[in-house]
């Protein structure tokens, strides 16, 4: 019995780690346009309008506000998801299952290269 270990070559690893760091500059080029429309604090022109009008204004920039924060929050995770997708790329064990043990196919890691489970483990959790 042989103790073979299970992780994808070199070459797989060194093509998956360009996909990745190209999705991170991606989102993070994203999550800087969600935080400066977070920020931007523009006045409308609202001030000599109805106070109706005013208070309408308010509450869509409340909404707007609220909004892009959880957009933010969201991709803060998948910017932190794809760091440690890079961090198991240089230690060699990206794209193994964390249920099965068994290497995630080179597809579904091209579509979602921050995965750590296969298909088959996350069907297994319905």
């Amino acid at each position: 019995m042989t103790d073979e270990v299970v992780r994808f070559s070199e070459a797989d690893l060194a093509e998956f780690k360009e996909i990745i760091l190209k999705k991170i500059e991606k989102a993070q080029n994203d999550l800087d346009l969600i935080k400066s429309a977070y920020m931007n604090d523009l006045n409308n022109g609202t001030d000599d309008t109805s106070p109706t009008f005013k208070a309408f204004e308010e509450g869509s920039e409340t909404m707007s506000k609220e909004a892009n924060s959880q957009l933010a929050i969201r991709q803060e995770k998948f910017i932190r998801d794809l760091k440690n997708a890079l961090f198991r790329v240089e230690n060699k064990t990206y794209g193994v299952c964390k249920v099965t043990g068994k290497l995630i196919s080179k597809e579904r890691l091209k579509l979602v290269p921050h995965a750590t489970m296969s298909i088959e483990a996350k069907n297994l959790q319905r």
